[in-house]
């Protein structure tokens, strides 16, 4: 596994990490505590470093399991959560509208997490309400003073909203949704982080499973997995790119650990946080991280089929 420093913080952090979305149970279908307990501690054993998770997944689940994952190594792991989405749904009022809300959310996570400190701790931001985001900053100011978190950030895809959060270089990480069939965060976002120097941590690098090639045309999705709300032509449509990107795949590596190893080569990118329930999808993952990447040439090609 190789290790890159997380913008300004100066933490060392793995450049594949474990995205803890899934192993909530809310949004990916059926998951078995005990197999993401043992994905978890398989990632670790291969050198992963960089986990994240936060309150809303499975409404406390991830992280009363990334608990188990803590247990006699805390000092090893960089452990980042988010808050400001627990058990609400969006409304046009304010909802974390004061820092003292904000506060009494990330102790609840402290609790489930079963720590007394956060490494990287996000706003979970998909509105932008402005009381809510001084009420961010200003609990991001007492909690690092306190000790209890170690560097702050935003997760969020809006440029605007990053911008007005970092307008007093306020924040040090950004968490972003980049990939191949994604790459609008090129445009503006990955190059102002790199300006900045905020570390950037890419979700969504393997388009909830689209890019690793397992997906064919005509699948249907039922339950609660998010993927049943994709738009038929686009699914098809990237179905299609998927299947020429396997002209490029060698037999070095699969369509999945190509697809994170492009979003690897951004020089803006510290690290990549694909979900994983098993310890298979763990050892795929964690095996994109060698050396060299993609050759020049290489990304050319996907670039132009992307």
């Amino acid at each position: 596994m190789n290790y890159r420093t997380l913008g300004k913080t100066g933490i060392e952090v793995s450049e594949i990490g474990f995205g803890a979305w899934a192993i909530g149970g809310d949004a990916w279908g059926p998951v078995d505590d005990q197999q993401s307990i043992k994905a978890m501690n398989h990632a670790f054993e291969l050198g992963v470093n960089f986990f994240d998770t936060a309150d809303v997944y499975g409404e406390g689940r991830s992280e009363r399991l990334v608990q188990e994952l803590l247990k006699e190594r805390r000092d090893r792991i960089v452990l980042s959560t988010k808050g400001g989405l627990m058990g609400h749904t969006r409304k046009l009022e304010p909802i974390y509208d004061q820092p003292e809300k904000v506060i009494k959310a990330f102790e609840d996570s402290l609790m489930r997490l079963g720590t007394d400190y956060i490494d990287v701790y996000f706003c979970h931001i998909w509105w932008h309400i402005e009381k809510e985001t001084e009420a961010f900053l200003e609990a991001f100011d007492r909690l690092k003073r306190d000790g209890k978190v170690r560097a702050v950030g935003v997760s969020t895809d809006n440029f605007e909203y990053l911008k007005t959060f970092n307008r007093n270089q306020s924040i040090d990480v950004l968490q972003v949704d980049y990939s191949l069939s994604n790459r609008n965060a090129e445009k503006e976002t990955l190059p102002y982080c790199e300006e900045e120097k905020i570390g950037v941590v890419v979700r969504g690098p393997l388009q909830k499973g689209l890019l690793t090639g397992k997906f064919k045309k005509g699948i249907t999705f039922t339950g609660n997995d998010v993927r049943q709300h994709w738009n038929q032509s686009w699914f098809e449509e990237q179905v299609e790119k998927v299947e020429k990107l396997k002209e490029v795949v060698n037999e070095d590596r699969t369509l999945g650990q190509l697809a994170l190893q492009f979003v690897l080569a951004h020089p803006a990118v510290s690290t990549a946080i694909p979900g994983a329930k098993t310890t298979l999808q763990v050892e795929e993952n964690a095996g994109a991280s060698v050396s060299p990447l993609l050759e020049e040439e290489e990304l050319l090609t996907i670039r132009a089929l992307f």
